[in-house]
């Protein structure tokens, strides 16, 4: 059975929410006991057979019931493994946490009040309800982390991995592409970056005069697409990790209600207003005015762009440190330039899966070839300039040592840290005390452990 996808995915389904705190008020039943006080209701194990179902399909209800029942136990006896090793999660680290899945939901829903009305709650009942759960599965992580402390595998391991997978099993990779770029932003020119200025300043006074609200101002002025149509609304905002420096430094230094002077950063210059802050977590407000690019200025990093290639087809440098010298984009410059899979982080990416753009051009290219420098829309939805490399293309084909060794090693990898987790639980019952409701008692995975937990202290 997989212990080890539960234990490393440590967040709640909102999806299943509503449906849960309804289960709730009619399944208040305990079905497991580990340790001295830590219980599971039989409606969490419902909610937790929906995710389970979701994630493997093909498992029946039974196998489906019963393997939900062990990953929460395993999951309470990490839990418990970590009070024993007196192992603790900081306030902020949980707020951190909490924060960054609220953003991520209210992203998958659109909005925060379509997400309190997906929920039923507010975001503030969501936090607080889900504080104590991101706290212990925070705890259950680091003790994960030090069972895998060691873990690692060998060459000859991957290959005895590789072996034992049946001719016929094999998975059919589609093709794929490891493909980088140089991106140079258009610089802007001083009348320009003026003109942005003083209409920002205009706007800053007709607030600060009362002539106009800054969410009114937001929303009929801001040039911030992912926020205008909410009047500036930021939601959670941590000090640090999301924002820019100059953006994150200006704005903790707001009192509530108050605005800040206008702060440049790379994407051009903004007006904060602080709604509420807590700790290094906040409330906030922004309007965004970006200075105009004109077509000499796209010139310029075109022609910037020639030079760089011309630096790199003649072997004069090499495509990382053309990247860390001449890239605008801090970002890439931490891969070296290279585009990554936003999900895994992986370099080869499906080329089904990428840009139709982004396809045609690399279909003019062959491996380690350069692409002309061209203007092109960033992930941001704006403007700017790049040229392409292309590393590599593999062609469809079935998985194999020569071309997926590295998919295969992490495949490998993971089942061998399967493997550890196990024989850590199987190792771990006999010290807890475990009970286990005797309409479970039937599901053969846990037959042991009802013995050998009993047993225990």
């Amino acid at each position: 059975m997989n212990l080890i996808k539960p234990l490393l995915l440590s967040f709640f389904a909102l999806t299943s929410i509503a449906s849960s705190a309804r289960a709730q008020r009619s399944l208040d039943k305990i079905v497991a006991i580990i340790g001295r006080n830590r219980i599971i209701l039989q409606s969490e194990v419902e909610g937790q057979i929906a995710q389970t179902i979701s994630q493997d399909p093909t498992l029946d209800s039974g196998r489906a019931r019963c393997s939900s029942l062990q990953q929460m136990i395993a999951q309470k006896m990490m839990m418990e493994q970590a009070d024993r090793d007196s192992i603790s999660v900081g306030d902020e680290d949980v707020e951190g946490q909490l924060d960054n899945r609220i953003r991520y939901f209210t992203s998958v829903y659109g909005s925060r009040e379509k997400l309190e009305q997906v929920s039923g709650k507010t975001i503030y009942q969501l936090k607080d309800d889900y504080r104590d759960v991101i706290r212990e599965q925070m705890m259950a992580q680091k003790v994960v982390e030090k069972v895998f402390e060691n873990v690692k595998i060998t060459p000859s391991e991957v290959e005895e991995f590789y072996s034992k997978i049946p001719k016929d099993s094999l998975p059919f990779f589609p093709a794929a592409v490891e493909v980088g770029q140089i991106v140079i932003d258009p610089p802007v020119s001083q009348e320009m970056l003026d003109h942005a200025h003083n209409t920002l300043e205009e706007i800053r006074n007709k607030i600060i005069e009362g002539r106009m609200t800054f969410e009114a101002a937001a929303t009929f002025y801001s040039q911030d697409p992912g926020t205008r149509d909410q009047g500036g609304y930021m939601g959670d905002v941590p000090r640090t990790g999301m924002m820019v420096e100059a953006f994150s430094t200006a704005a903790f230094k707001l009192q509530n209600g108050e605005i800040s002077p206008i702060v440049k950063t790379q994407f051009g210059y903004h007006i904060i207003q602080m709604v509420s802050r807590r700790g290094d977590v906040a409330d906030m407000r922004h309007i965004l005015i970006k200075p105009a690019v004109t077509t000499s200025d796209y010139n310029t990093a075109i022609h910037k762009l020639d030079s760089v290639r011309n630096l790199l087809v003649d072997g004069k440098m090499s495509f990382s440190e053309a990247v860390g010298k001449f890239s605008t984009d801090e970002g890439a410059k931490r891969t070296g330039g290279m585009i990554t899979d936003p999900q895994t982080g992986a370099m080869d990416l499906d080329i089904t899966k990428l840009d139709p753009v982004m396809v045609l051009l690399l279909d003019t290219l062959q491996p380690g070839g350069y692409s002309a420098p061209h203007v092109f829309v960033t992930d941001r939805q704006e403007r700017s300039c790049r040229i392409v490399y292309l590393r590599s293309r593999t062609a469809p084909h079935k998985a194999n040592l020569k071309d997926d060794y590295g998919k295969i090693q992490s495949v490998a990898l993971e089942q061998k840290k399967q493997q550890k987790i196990q024989e850590w639980v199987t190792a771990k019952v006999p010290t807890f005390y475990l009970w286990i409701a005797p309409e479970y008692r039937d599901c053969r995975e846990m037959k042991d452990w009802v013995t050998a937990g009993t047993a225990g202290n």
